[in-house]
């Protein structure tokens, strides 16, 4: 029994963790998030999207705000996930405009995507078991001339600079090549060029860019905030594979009432990079 009360709370706390990350991630890069769907090459405003993997809506909301004659079907396997992007749709007077399913998209099953003008999928389809099979379904689904928006990330955001902390310079980016076989093994589409992939499921590839953000520390205490969420997850990952004077100085960083700890750096800067795939379903 207390092993399986551990296990729950656990898995409790990392999904916790995770919201909280998706979270500050939507609120750090809001602009950037914007400037993708306002790149898209859509050749008439979409009345109807499908927010593919949605988690608590970063996507959702930015689409919802750029077309404002939208409706948005926002699907993703975490309930949780979407009963927080319920509530912040409640929350902005948008609820009317969102739509709501819990799916497994690994499942033989898919859920009815309608027929959609527009399909955003944000960092999702690297997370799936089949993505060539997930390219087919969103085909299928599309509208003739409907587009497809794959937006991935090569690697997880950095934080720190290179010659911090000043005990143990490099240390994030020691942590993170300590995960690297790990997400090769689980997540291995990560980081790939999805235009063959779609071409061969039948997409025209119209556009690909990458966008680039560095978001300074001293812009808003939330880069603070994301640092230390996301280096908590991180040092589960890494806790029996780094040596032990990386992990003393991660904790350091870690511990908040600590003089060292992250959110007292004032050399922070959320630095990620994106790619953005548009394809067009041909009739």
């Amino acid at each position: 029994m207390a092993h399986t009360h551990s296990s729950r709370t656990h898995h409790a706390a990392d999904a916790t963790g995770q919201v909280e990350i998706l979270d500050l991630d939507a609120e750090v890069l809001a602009e950037f998030t914007t400037a993708i769907a306002a790149w898209l090459p859509v050749q008439a405003p979409p009345r109807s999207i499908v927010d593919l993997g949605s988690g608590t809506g970063a996507g959702t909301f930015t689409l919802l705000s750029h077309f404002p004659d939208a409706h948005v079907t926002a699907i993703d396997s975490s309930v949780e996930h979407l009963r927080r992007l319920h509530d912040k749709a409640c929350a902005t007077g948008v609820l009317e405009r969102v739509d709501t399913v819990a799916a497994d998209l690994d499942a033989a099953d898919w859920p009815d995507l309608g027929a959609p003008d527009l399909v955003w999928a944000s960092a999702s389809m690297h997370h799936m078991a089949d993505p060539v099979r997930a390219l087919g379904k969103v085909h299928d689904a599309l509208e003739p001339r409907g587009l497809f928006a794959v937006v991935e990330l090569a690697g997880l955001p950095r934080f720190l600079p290179e010659t911090a902390p000043a005990d143990r310079p490099g240390l994030e980016e020691r942590c993170h090549a300590a995960t690297a076989h790990f997400h090769a093994e689980h997540v291995p589409h990560r980081g790939a060029d999805w235009g063959p992939m779609l071409t061969s499921a039948g997409f025209t590839v119209e556009g690909v860019r990458t966008f680039t953000a560095t978001i300074e520390g001293s812009r808003t205490p939330a880069v603070g905030r994301y640092a230390l969420a996301a280096l908590q997850r991180l040092r589960h990952g890494v806790a029996g594979t780094i040596s032990l004077e990386d992990l003393t100085a991660l904790d350091r960083l870690l511990d908040t009432g600590s003089p060292h700890s992250i959110l007292r750096h004032d050399d922070l800067a959320l630095r990620t990079e994106r790619t953005v795939w548009a394809a067009r379903r041909t009739p």
